[in-house]
């Protein structure tokens, strides 16, 4: 074989080795030709190019069935590690485009809440319009391949009469300036198809088999894609629910044994007998906020923390109607209530958002609170029978034993051999038993006893100043009442068989005080004026000169003045105040002067119809007293 023709079959090798263009092949034999070679040369090295050819073709498309291959396990690769379904999707479609060298590639899904497909992913489009295209189910070629499951290809979209054209696919397609076709089904589990993988040209093309399986395989991937998403979706949302489950378990369980405790922490509450004060702080402690105990009437009893800024009388009305605790400007209420007799409301503030179990934990207190206010007011009740009838005892006095009267006292801590006060204590405009349960409490709170007689209520209260403990008591009365009082007093006095007496004078007291008009107000007999010297026992003349007298006897007595004569001429001469000078031997400005240091020491009421009475009348008792002397 001549060199030259060596030559060309090693060049056939060279551009085999170097998978040069199939164009280039024929050049070898073309030169030899041209070099005059001999015939049967020339046609052996083009049979040497026509296998060299094969060769390349094969060569070429192991190449593409190697990059196919590699394309697919890379897609594998990605599905076992990504957990972004949006990404592997992406990466899927662009993979479609570059091996099968089409101008766009894009995937469809099914919506089933819409009863369409979208437009999921696409690659290479230019046309908004397109990107935006929703397909009815069974239109255009993508509904052909949903329909039939299996593998579509159209050379001419647009003029392809095999499934039902729309308007708006076709209006799509054509702004995408879309010709050639293939869509492949996105099988689920092999038997649903949720979608449809598409490669496509802006150029009439046909595809060839190793091309439609190659897309097949990738919407293969793609649908495995999607039904891991699903399957993983579903097992985050079945984990979710069973930790949702456990968290619910884990949460009944510690409000159980809140419940225990709290439970607990309440029937202490009722074994010991606890006050308003113990019962606001252990629910305080149990449910946190703030909580407030109040009577029938809405007075608070006791309180832990904040209490409502407002009254909450509607929404404890509205509890007790309901049989349940209500909320009301973010308190909750709960009535107080023994059958049908109210006791008042528990309230709970800074907890608005009370959960069912909080919300039960609340009523259970409301119940126990309810029971020691019970237990409270029965204790209360017995121990006021038990003081009411030894103030009975007390008064009737005659026949009793003192040593059992003072020891009686003495249980219910009240020493009746110190110095006490008997006061009685009206209010028409009030209801009696009102009346007397202030009383047991200002009696209580004195450490006195408290009891009633006939139309009044009785106090028998500690005290050296039988009007200080009238004015005292009253203002407490009238205070805790909130009503018109009229308290009057006797005594005080020592053991328990001066306690009538002290009650006859606290009775003439007050019915000198009705007839007098001093209703509503609280005093003993010396704060009567002579009143109180006429009708007391034991009258005491030198203390009512004292009273009304005091100040200027001792004015005179310090200053060596004749204060106390001025008043004698002055009211001798008929409070002519020139005839008063004459008879004092004094000018007429000098009396004036005396007659407003008077004034000073003994208050302007000294000149008034009344306060004149009094001090004519200390007057001649203290020239009596002189004149005895």
């Amino acid at each position: 074989m001549d060199t030259s023709a060596l030559a060309a079959m090693r060049r056939l090798l060279d551009l085999l080795d170097g998978s040069a263009p199939a164009e280039g092949f024929g050049e070898p034999a073309a030169r030899l030709r041209a070099g005059g070679a001999a015939p049967e040369e020339v046609a052996e090295v083009e049979a040497a190019t026509l296998v060299a050819l094969r060769l390349h073709g094969r060569l070429a498309q192991h190449r593409r069935r190697e990059a196919q291959l590699t394309a697919l396990f890379e897609t594998s690769g990605d599905l076992a590690a990504s957990r972004d379904l949006d990404a592997l999707l992406h990466a899927i479609v662009h993979r479609a485009r570059h091996l099968l060298g089409t101008d766009t590639a894009y995937l469809t899904l099914d919506d089933a809440e819409r009863g369409d497909t979208f437009m999921r992913v696409t690659d290479g489009s230019v046309s908004p319009l397109f990107q935006r295209l929703r397909l009815d189910y069974g239109a255009g070629l993508g509904g052909l391949v949903a329909e039939t499951a299996a593998p579509y290809a159209s050379a001419d979209y647009l003029s392809d009469e095999r499934f039902a054209h729309t308007p708006t696919i076709d209006a799509g397609v054509a702004d995408e300036g879309l010709v050639a076709i293939l869509g492949v089904p996105l099988l689920l589990s092999g038997e649903r198809v949720i979608g449809v993988l598409f490669a496509a040209d802006r150029a009439p093309r046909t595809f060839t088999p190793d091309e439609v399986a190659l897309l097949g395989s990738l919407a293969a991937h793609a649908a495995i894609a999607l039904d891991n998403t699903e399957l993983l979706a579903g097992t985050r949302a079945a984990l979710d629910e069973r930790n949702r489950a456990h968290a619910g378990l884990r949460a009944t369980h510690a409000a159980i044994q809140r419940a225990e405790a709290a439970h607990d922490r309440l029937t202490g509450l009722v074994l010991r007998g606890a006050d308003p004060i113990d019962v606001a702080a252990d629910v305080r402690a149990v449910l946190g906020g703030g909580v407030t105990v109040t009577d029938p009437d809405g007075r608070v009893l006791a309180c832990a923390g904040r209490a409502p800024s407002a009254p909450m009388a509607d929404a404890v009305r509205r509890s007790r109607d309901e049989g349940r605790a209500v909320a009301q400007d973010g308190t909750w209420v709960c009535a107080l209530s023994a059958g049908p007799q109210p006791l008042g409301g528990l309230l709970l503030t800074g907890r608005p958002g009370l959960d069912d179990a909080d919300r039960r934990l609340f009523e259970r207190a409301g119940v126990v609170t309810a029971l020691l206010l019970l237990l409270r007011a029965s204790a209360a009740e017995a121990e006021d029978r038990v003081r009411g009838e030894l103030v009975g005892d007390l008064l009737l006095g005659t026949g009793r034993d003192p040593g059992a009267l003072a020891a009686r006292a003495r249980r219910l801590g009240v020493d009746l051999d110190t110095g006490h006060c008997v006061l009685l204590a009206h209010a028409p405009g009030l209801p009696r038993g009102r009346l007397a349960e202030c009383a047991r409490r200002v009696a209580s709170a004195e450490g006195g006893l408290s009891g009633q007689d006939r139309d009044h209520v009785v106090l028998v209260v500690p005290g050296s100043d039988a009007s200080a403990a009238a004015h005292r008591v009253r203002g407490e009365l009238a205070a805790h009442a909130g009503g018109r009082v009229t308290v009057a007093g006797g005594g005080p006095v020592r053991g328990p068989l001066a306690v009538p007496g002290a009650h006859a004078d606290a009775d003439r007291c007050m019915r000198a005080m009705r007839a007098l008009g001093l209703e509503g107000r609280g005093a003993a007999m010396p704060d009567l004026g002579f009143a109180g010297l006429l009708l007391g026992e034991g009258r005491d003349l030198e203390g009512y000169v004292r009273r009304t007298l005091g100040p200027v006897l001792d004015y005179d007595a310090r200053r060596s003045t004749e204060l106390r004569r001025t008043l004698e001429e002055f009211f001798a001469n008929g409070r002519n105040l020139g005839r008063a000078a004459a008879a004092l031997h004094v000018h007429v400005n000098t009396v004036s002067q005396r007659l407003d240091r008077i004034a000073d020491l003994l208050g302007a009421e000294w000149n008034s119809p009344g306060g004149e009475l009094e001090v004519r009348i200390a007057l001649h008792l203290h020239t009596l007293r002189e004149a005895g002397r």
